[in-house]
């Protein structure tokens, strides 16, 4: 894993981008297809918005899955992570091959076909956010480290449910879904390369806690340190509470 960071969110936004769109380039060059798992989060504005301006990426070769979804939350609602998809990247860029998690459907249903999808060939690049609470997707902490499975129900705790309305997601708390179906913290790692997007100040106590305390499901993106393949993208804001010594040694990777 390295880090790299940046003076503000747009500079942040635009290197992943660079980064992500070579991922993509190259294993449609490779293989004629690119697998992406794609995030849905305020994190996520920047590096969006640059990707989908980015030239030369051949999108009807793109298959999409999707990292998260609240259980209960009509595709319309604001806050829907489908939408947000829909409008973000969907809809931008034209691709046709998407496979998004429908929290209104039956959510057994849902899992066992998206666990099939997903399990049928490697995911070349995931893009990722981290949690105020360090959550990776919506495995809050304590993360489950262990199963296998593709795709779980989750319980969202109250600092990411906090989180949600912070963002201006929701009107209060109690608006805020308490689960959601999340992809699990294994499949994550099955990916052959993950961006993970973290700008901001609101993020630099989870960052601190991923990358200079221990890795262990009490903060849970702390995981993406055994990960080989793992960019983290901060800006100073994010990066603020990092020690010198976590600073230089995972920026020396890159």
């Amino acid at each position: 894993m390295r880090l790299r960071v940046f003076e503000d969110r747009d500079s942040l936004g635009n290197a992943a981008a660079a980064e992500a769109a070579t991922a993509m380039r190259r294993a449609i060059a490779q293989r004629g297809k690119a697998r992406i798992i794609g995030a849905s989060a305020a994190s996520q504005f920047e590096f969006l918005e640059a990707l989908t301006a980015t030239p030369g990426i051949d999108w009807k070769r793109v298959e999409l899955f999707h990292l998260d979804e609240y259980l209960g939350l009509p595709m319309t609602h604001p806050a829907s992570f489908c939408k947000f998809l829909q409008e973000r990247l969907i809809s931008k860029t034209g691709i046709t091959n998407y496979h998004l998690l429908n929290g209104e459907e039956d959510p057994a249903l849902v899992i066992r076909l998206t666990n099939e999808l997903i399990s049928a060939a490697p995911i070349d690049v995931a893009f990722v956010g981290i949690g105020e609470n360090g959550h990776l997707a919506f495995n809050d902490p304590p993360a489950d480290f262990d199963t296998e499975d593709p795709y779980i129900i989750v319980n969202l705790d109250k600092a990411c449910r906090k989180q949600q309305v912070g963002e201006g997601w929701f009107p209060n708390f109690d608006a805020v879904p308490k689960q959601a179906i999340s992809m699990s913290v294994c499949q994550v790692l099955k990916s052959k390369e993950i961006l993970a997007v973290v700008p901001g100040p609101k993020k630099a106590q989870a960052i601190k806690a991923c990358f200079d305390g221990p890795v262990g499901p009490m903060a849970p993106s702390s995981i993406l340190r055994t990960h080989a393949n793992t960019t983290v993208y901060l800006d100073r804001e994010s990066a603020a509470l990092l020690s010198p010594k976590t600073l230089s040694a995972l920026s020396a990777s890159a």
